[in-house]
């Protein structure tokens, strides 16, 4: 009888230790399971046991952000999917709708995220921005304005910027891709 009790207590005590899955885990878990990323998307988890916490890769196949790899940082909290992931370009880069500090303009991430979005929503928001860059509602008012004045300046710009060059007064990563295209 005391073997008993003594397994039951064992059986409590690492019941206890193991940490329970929260509901933000399992939402995450169940997005990343209906991911539908295309080819030029790609995920990556520094730590495979921690789904709140990942890159994303972006590797534009068109439009003048071709040939980039732009990596995005996701922090997910535990009140996922009441709020949105937090996102942030890890590259500096010029874009009318990513900051000097990697913040991101995208509406779903702010005032329009809904519980019923989920991350390939995200995903797929910052991809289109790589495709139709928003002059309307920047974080680089000085690239946005370039883009609205004088678009091949504006590309120009973006192919130097590419390539690690300056552009204004602000030096930018290199993030073209070493494959070749």
């Amino acid at each position: 009888m005391i073997k008993i009790w003594s397994m039951k207590k064992d059986e409590n005590a690492a019941a206890k230790k193991k940490p329970k899955t929260s509901a933000a885990q399992i939402r995450v878990q169940k997005d990343l399971t209906e991911l539908d990323l295309p080819s030029t998307m790609k995920t990556h988890f520094a730590d495979p046991a921690d789904l709140l916490n990942f890159t994303l890769t972006i590797t534009p196949d068109e439009g003048m952000y071709k040939g980039g790899q732009f990596q995005f940082s996701f922090h997910i909290n535990t009140n996922y999917p009441h709020e949105p992931p937090k996102v942030k370009c890890i590259p500096k880069i010029y874009h009318p709708n990513v900051d000097l500090e990697g913040n991101v303009c995208l509406n779903i991430l702010r005032e329009d995220w809904k519980p019923v979005l989920n991350l390939n929503s995200v995903m797929v928001g910052l991809q289109y921005l790589f495709l139709e860059p928003n002059a309307d509602d920047p974080l680089n008012k000085e690239a946005a304005e370039e883009m609205s004045k004088n678009r091949d300046r504006f590309v120009s710009n973006v192919r130097t910027s590419m390539r690690g060059g300056s552009v204004g007064h602000h030096s930018y990563d290199n993030v073209l891709s070493l494959s070749p295209r």
